[in-house]
């Protein structure tokens, strides 16, 4: 497979620069954490950074599942460190966040694939800055719902799971993941706290037609989703798949709208949106 064509002249990102990327940088790895800044390749790595802001990762760097859009590594992954989420607490202390998105890879080898260490990582987080609102973007771990009950009842203000495509589209780009089984994810999260934001977000342009995301919209209003993210797929490497469009800047402005006709509180869309960019704003 090769790498998408050119990207259009609306897609640019400026090079990571700068005292406070920099700064940002040394943190992570004094402190011996993963972002899913670096692991994912995000585009927007430059600018979050040069905010002294990031989306911290969970369990490790090393995914049990294959997804095909993903850059993330996958195979085998190590044991879990129980130091991790007072680390997490550490870096966000000494960057000063008032919000911070904490996410993970997979881990289906774990018996509540990993809720346990979200829990812990929030608590550790509310106890050195209680005023920090606390984001999880978590994986479906399987189905369980109980472990997303662990998840639910801890301190965190915002539950985050990306849907990521069209039910169509499931078994080609997100193998392993059921649609129907996440949006069960998102909707069992608000039964079970009302109060609590929940959020997901799409990738678009991976074969996607118009009104199958329409659908989607629908059926994530039914679970009382409050935040939707709508931002372009881009291929990280040869070893994903290829963009199959590129959506123009005023489509993104034309599925914002359609999106805040299903009762959605805040839909952020656009080419470079992604779950955590500017996640602090969609809050506001």
């Amino acid at each position: 497979m090769t790498l998408s064509r050119r990207h259009p002249e609306w897609i640019k990102v400026k090079a990571p620069h700068g005292e406070a990327f920099f700064d940002t940088k040394r943190l992570v790895r004094d402190l011996r954490l993963h972002t899913v800044c670096e692991e994912a390749r995000c585009p927007n790595v430059g600018e979050c950074w040069g905010h002294k802001t990031a989306t911290f990762m969970l369990l490790g760097d090393v995914c049990t599942r294959n997804c095909a859009f993903c850059a993330v590594a996958h195979g085998r992954p190590g044991t879990v460190d129980p130091s991790e989420p007072v680390r997490v607490a550490e870096g966000i202390v000494r960057l000063g966040l008032r919000h911070v998105v904490v996410t993970s890879v997979d881990r289906d080898d774990l018996p509540d694939g990993g809720a346990g260490h979200f829990a812990h990582t929030a608590e550790a987080i509310k106890q050195r800055l209680p005023e920090c609102r606390v984001e999880v973007l978590v994986p479906d771990f399987q189905g369980d719902m109980a472990a997303v009950e662990t998840v639910v009842n801890a301190p965190i203000d915002i539950f985050n799971h990306n849907m990521e495509t069209v039910p169509r589209l499931y078994k080609k780009v997100r193998p392993g993941a059921k649609y129907a089984q996440s949006l069960e994810v998102l909707r069992h999260a608000k039964r079970q706290r009302p109060g609590l934001l929940t959020k997901t977000g799409l990738m678009l342009g991976l074969g996607e037609e118009h009104e199958e995301v329409r659908a989607v919209f629908a059926d994530l209003a039914q679970t009382g989703c409050d935040i939707l993210t709508l931002g372009q797929y881009l291929q990280p490497s040869s070893s994903q798949l290829a963009v199959e469009r590129y959506l123009s800047p005023s489509e993104f402005v034309t599925l914002r709208q359609d999106a805040l006709l299903f009762g959605f509180r805040h839909v952020e869309s656009g080419p470079l949106v992604r779950s955590s960019y500017h996640a602090w704003q969609h809050v506001a």
